[in-house]
């Protein structure tokens, strides 16, 4: 397989487009990488669908690499501590650099 088969998600990845990207991310080709660095916001039906995906993905004996977390992401990942979960690696401390710890 040398071809990349890559999903760019802009804007909100939240319950309203949930349903709209499901059958993308579940595709045949099958997606490998989601590049997420044009989310603007993230919710847990975000999050549950990115679950999915990866959880497909093994269960096809492959893998999807989610790439390019926002900041939106990455405060959603830290807030769920979910960030084990897809086994991609975060810049964690890019927040502190980039001023985006909120209270």
């Amino acid at each position: 397989m040398s071809q990349s088969n890559r999903l760019r998600i802009e804007g909100e990845l939240t319950i309203f487009r949930a349903m709209e990207l499901k059958p993308i991310m579940l595709a045949t080709p099958p997606v490998d990488e989601i590049d997420l660095s044009g989310v603007t916001e993230l919710d847990t039906a975000g999050v549950q669908l990115l679950m999915l995906a990866k959880k497909t993905a093994l269960a096809d004996q492959r893998d999807v690499k989610l790439t390019g977390h926002s900041p939106a992401v990455i405060e959603v990942f830290e807030l769920l501590n979910v960030a084990a979960y897809f086994g991609d690696h975060l810049v964690m401390d890019s927040r502190t650099a980039s001023g985006a710890a909120r209270s």
